[in-house]
């Protein structure tokens, strides 16, 4: 056996080509050797495999044997000319970035030869899609030996939906629903993005009892918050959110109790729905002297000389959707409604609703409105939505507040008294990183 010791093997002058042997012969390489490639390898894979060239294709191209290929359609559709095929060919194309389904890439057969044994073009429009053809035959040409989605081997997936008025803070999307809705959710992400999301769910508040009555209870109050999403939650947050499918999700919000004349009670407000979450309306407040407020995710206040008031978390839910209202024994005055965050008082004062900052601004939700007081001489109401934590001044204002689920308070003119606030969808996703 002969042998040669050289450093260097370099093709003669000009020729730019050197042949290492002859059809038909083998080389061995011994165990323990190692062969680095610095260049480009084409041809090398086994049958059925490709060599890939990370040089990433943006216009097109002729494909070479042996080797794959990272295509860039983000500035249009690309053409790739197949080579002639002998059997144990092989070509592959991957998708670089993501942009198949908008631009796709169009394979081109060699002459006669066939792609899955159709003589005609192959178009590649699967947005991330990866394939390997292996030329067998005349008969089927180049065959799709294997293929794959980059989401076959997922990296951060997020959320995708519609519906609502939609922002963003930060990382986060928010959709807010103040009238009937779909969130429709095309991509569910995963855990290493987001695959929950948060809500706040709040009804409609109740409204006032007349002639003297108490206040309404606000909307009940939901709030589900996932570990994906920053921001402050309120303390009747419930320890993770709400996972979700691809469809379409209906969202109701509740009205607030409707004003009422010359009833001797206000009215119940309307329920609020996302998907399996349902948030009760607020209770309304007793009206004449001795009336009851009424249950609901908050309760009324009862009326003036009452001994009962509409009672708070029904039907119950854990964490609770609010409070009981208040009572009063007393004759010049009456129950406030409860709140999402406190009880109705006996002195007239709406409880609190609970703030959160889940639409990107911190904002109460579901407080109790005050109930009929002439102690200091003034008629006081409170509780429109906001913190519900007091009466106002004489003179009102009386009603809740539009889409904060806040109860009315009872308005001592000709005419009746005010609406309870409407209810509320608020829905929160990470989307980015």
């Amino acid at each position: 056996m002969s042998e040669i010791k050289v450093n260097k093997i370099s093709p003669r002058t000009a020729c730019g080509t050197t042949t290492l042997g002859d059809s038909g012969d083998t080389f061995t390489i011994p165990a323990g050797v190692t062969i680095t490639n610095n260049g480009t390898a084409a041809g090398f894979g086994a049958t059925g495999a490709a060599s890939w060239d990370t040089t990433v294709k943006t216009t097109g191209f002729t494909a070479v044997s042996g080797v794959g290929y990272f295509v860039n359609t983000t500035a249009g559709a690309i053409t790739v000319n197949l080579p002639a095929g002998t059997a144990g060919d092989v070509v592959a194309i991957k998708d670089y970035a993501g942009t198949f389904d908008t631009y796709g890439v169009t394979l081109v057969q060699n002459g006669s030869d066939k792609i899955g044994g159709s003589a005609v073009n192959a178009t590649l429009n699967t947005e991330g899609i990866a394939v390997t053809l292996v030329y067998v035959d005349s008969t089927q040409g180049w065959l799709v030996t294997d293929s794959g989605l980059q989401d076959e081997a997922p990296t951060a997936q997020y959320v995708t939906a519609t519906g609502g008025t939609v922002t963003c803070s930060g990382n986060c999307r928010i959709h807010t629903f103040t009238g009937p809705g779909i969130f429709c959710v095309s991509k569910i992400g995963n855990a290493g993005g987001s695959n929950k999301i948060s809500y706040l769910v709040i009804a409609g508040g109740g409204s006032a009892g007349n002639n003297y009555g108490g206040g309404g209870g606000g909307g009940g109050f939901r709030e589900g918050k996932d570990s994906f999403v920053t921001y402050t939650q309120s303390p009747l947050v419930a320890p993770d959110g709400l996972p979700v499918s691809i469809q379409a999700y209906p969202i109701t919000i509740g009205a607030g109790g409707t004003a009422t004349t010359p009833s001797n009670t206000g009215n119940k407000g309307s329920d609020s729905t996302f998907s399996t979450i349902i948030s009760t309306g607020g209770g309304f407040g007793g009206g004449n002297a001795g009336c009851a407020g009424g249950s609901g995710g908050s309760g009324g206040g009862g009326s003036n000389n009452s001994s009962a008031a509409g009672t708070g978390n029904t039907p119950p839910v854990s964490p609770p959707q609010g409070n009981n209202g208040g009572v009063s024994p007393l004759s010049n005055e009456s129950g406030g409604g409860g709140g999402a965050g406190a009880v109705g008082a006996t002195c007239g004062t709406g409880g609190d609703g609970a703030q959160t900052s889940i639409s990107a601004s911190a904002t109460y939700y579901a407080g109790g409105a005050g109930g009929y007081s002439n102690v200091i001489g003034a008629t006081r109401a409170g509780g429109q939505g906001g913190a519900g934590g007091g009466p106002t001044p004489a003179g009102g204002p009386w009603a809740g507040v539009v889409n904060t689920g806040g109860g009315s308070a009872y308005l001592p003119a000709p005419g009746g008294n005010a609406a309870g606030g409407s209810g509320i969808v608020i829905i929160r996703y990470k989307f980015q990183n």
